[in-house]
């Protein structure tokens, strides 16, 4: 048996989904004309209350997207410093918008408004101007940690008085959003960009979704060309996208319950020196030293069928997806359970 759990990237359309590909009415998109792109936009939009939206080739595109039209160069982005916008993103944000980045460390990669403070910048011609927070739900490398709508209310009023841009990288903004049971049209009335995936825990194959107000996402559209993220007929994909949010929201509470039970019987084996309490789908978890180095553990689980990550410092990342089944989760606690054996 082979068990992925490197990422949540990994999801393949299930057959419905890919019936629905099959039957998109397309146009090109580039001239507006894709029936399916453009009802993806609005729904989406909808889904969060914002304005209007913009289909895009990866969540990378859309957060760079969104920096650069929230910022000018010789400006200055708040991040948390596990954040996906700095670490993988390749130095987009430096190569892109010219600006430079300021690393807080939250909990868990979650910011508050007293740490966010003390981040900005005086207006003093020595330093670069303070003009965009950017937030992520879920935090990667915080283990799957999330915002809840009143952090996120609490950090809006903060930048509003500051006249600071607020984006949000929601990549697994679905994975919070099924335990908290907020309503996602609420964050429309704090963010000034949202990036939304769509081919992580909500199974389809490619794509995600800058949200804002109409102005901003017709600027939007304009930087998606220069990036070269106009995709044509691309209702296909966003075909896969529609009939994700129809239908893959509300079980990704599995995916989340699946990584809770792993990180149960982890806690048991005295061969695990961490683990990240789990809030989402991402396990992030630290062996003893004295038995395995992360990078051999990486080997010893492959040669038993279970592929993980390493996220370095000898952390290990499992992610729990819709590929996942229940015997494949059986299947990795019996091999946890023989960790001591090992």
């Amino acid at each position: 048996m082979i068990v992925d759990l490197r990422s949540d990237t990994l999801t393949r359309p299930v057959a419905d989904m890919l019936e629905a590909m099959f039957q998109a009415k397309v146009g090109d998109d580039v001239f507006g004309e894709d029936p399916e792109v453009n009802r993806l936009q609005t729904m989406t939009a909808n889904m969060f209350g914002m304005e209007a939206g913009l289909f895009c080739p990866s969540g990378t595109m859309t957060n760079q997207i969104a920096i650069k039209i929230n910022t000018q160069p010789m400006d200055e982005v708040i991040c948390d410093k596990r954040s996906h916008v700095y670490l993988y993103e390749g130095g987009g944000m430096m190569f892109n918008s010219g600006v430079s980045v300021r690393l807080l460390d939250g909990h868990r990669g979650i910011l508050s408004p007293e740490i966010i403070s003390e981040g900005i910048n005086p207006d003093d011609i020595h330093l670069p101007r303070t003009r965009l927070i950017s937030l992520e739900n879920t935090c990667n490398r915080g283990g799957g940690s999330f915002y809840t709508l009143p952090q996120i209310k609490e950090i809006s009023i903060l930048a509003k008085k500051e006249g600071l841009k607020l984006h949000l990288d929601g990549a697994r903004v679905f994975n919070a959003l099924v335990e908290t049971r907020e309503n996602p049209a609420e964050y429309g009335k704090y963010f000034d960009t949202i990036s939304v995936c769509l081919s992580k825990g909500l199974g389809a194959p490619v794509g995600s979704i800058l949200l804002g107000s109409a102005e901003t996402i017709k600027a939007a559209t304009k930087i998606r060309k220069v990036f070269g993220g106009g995709m044509r007929q691309a209702g296909y994909l966003a075909a896969a996208g529609i009939y994700a949010l129809d239908n893959h929201i509300d079980r990704l509470k599995q995916d989340n319950l699946k990584a809770k039970i792993i990180e149960t019987v982890m806690r048991q084996s005295y061969v695990i020196e961490e683990v990240i309490p789990v809030e989402t789908n991402i396990l992030i978890f630290k062996p003893q030293k004295k038995w395995k180095t992360d990078k051999e553990l990486l080997i010893w689980l492959n040669e038993r069928g279970i592929k993980a990550s390493s996220i370095g410092n000898g952390y290990i990342r499992f992610v729990t997806h819709l590929d996942i089944t229940e015997a494949m989760i059986d299947y990795t606690l019996t091999v946890i359970h023989s960790f001591a054996k090992a």
